[in-house]
């Protein structure tokens, strides 16, 4: 029988982002065995829809009907892939083939919309969504292999190809503009955690955006987590999945993230494949440049985006980013400190 893990309501002991004994809220059809509704519901404003039993059941029955209204007809019982404090992935068997159920909080990117910009200008850069609706969309499957691991060849054909439709793309005016030297100087009047002299030389690093804009390259569509686990290939050149962080702002931010898991070793190909993209596609501008301007700056980009989970998601899921937006502000200093002394 089918059975759903709703939510994580706490972790004892472990050490953040891993460990410890972790307790679920779980949901299987025909069970008896259940703890007081209290207890597993609580009262949390921040919980996500998806994090409540009614909710799973509104999705799936939205799921159920929009595939119908689609003429899709779903021919077995929806399977959960995963489900965390940043969104739900499930998985409908159809007579078409496999159909992806995924779920979004109130504070991620309308990836349906995200996604229409770019499939306007290369149709098959990302999968086909079926139908969205708030917090929630169907996505077409994707042939082939996640791109963790992915050779040098496909790193590149991944970075042209997104790049190319970077450019082509004029910026939308419903996508969020991110002001990031306002944000992150807002995000450092908070108390992170971090030292005085910390926080001002943090602040210090704020002018690095204009000399990034110097550099020639256009505000355009960020993805915002570009590593190459969001991509998808079957051996031609990678759709990309995944744009709840997506934004307009500094396209060196995706440059910067394609390796930031995975076999660092294949880093400098990606960068050399990011500068002879926007190369191509901007004659004249300097992103070479950009990734030494912008690797400090996009760390502190993170730590903003970092304390928008934190104050997005309900208490007990917070064990997940407890203490990023600092431990981000102090790989900045450390990746800006490394480049003064050419470490």
């Amino acid at each position: 029988m089918p059975a759903y893990v709703v939510r994580l309501m706490r972790v004892d002991g472990g050490e953040v982002p891993r460990g410890g004994h972790v307790t679920y809220h779980v949901e299987a059809a025909g069970t008896t065995v259940s703890l007081p509704a209290a207890q597993l519901d609580g009262d949390d404003p921040s919980r996500a829809h998806f994090a409540t039993v009614d909710g799973l059941r509104d999705l799936f029955t939205w799921a159920h009907e929009a595939l119908a209204g689609c003429g899709v007809a779903v021919t077995g019982p929806v399977t959960q892939r995963k489900t965390w404090n940043l969104a739900a992935l499930f998985r409908l068997p159809t007579e078409r083939g496999p159909v992806w159920l995924k779920a979004l909080p109130a504070f991620a990117t309308d990836e349906a919309r995200v996604m229409a910009e770019l499939a306007a200008v290369d149709p098959t850069l990302v999968p086909e969504v079926l139908a969205s609706g708030e917090g929630k969309l169907l996505l077409t499957h994707l042939p082939g292999e996640d791109c963790w691991h992915a050779s040098e060849d496909v790193l590149a054909a991944g970075i042209h190809r997104y790049v190319a439709a970077q450019a082509a793309l004029t910026p939308p005016t419903w996508l969020r503009h991110r002001d990031y030297p306002a944000e992150i100087d807002a995000l450092l009047d908070r108390d992170l955690g971090l030292t005085a002299d910390e926080v001002a030389r943090a602040r210090a690093l704020l002018p690095g955006w204009a000399a990034l804009a110097d550099c020639g390259l256009p505000a355009t569509v960020v993805h915002g987590d570009f590593h190459s686990g969001n991509w998808r290939s079957d051996g031609g050149p990678p759709a990309v999945l995944d744009f709840a962080d997506a934004h307009v702002g500094a396209p060196v931010l995706d440059g910067l993230r394609v390796t930031e898991f995975g076999d660092t070793a294949r880093t400098p190909a990606a960068h050399a494949a990011w500068v002879s993209a926007w190369r191509a596609e901007r004659p004249g501008s300097d992103p070479a440049r950009a990734l030494v301007v912008g690797a400090p700056l996009a760390r502190l980009y993170l730590a903003v985006r970092y304390q928008e989970f934190l104050d997005g998601i309900e208490a007990s899921e917070r064990i997940y980013h407890e203490g990023d937006p600092a431990s981000c502000v102090r790989a900045a200093l450390r990746s800006h400190a490394a480049a003064r002394t050419g470490t």
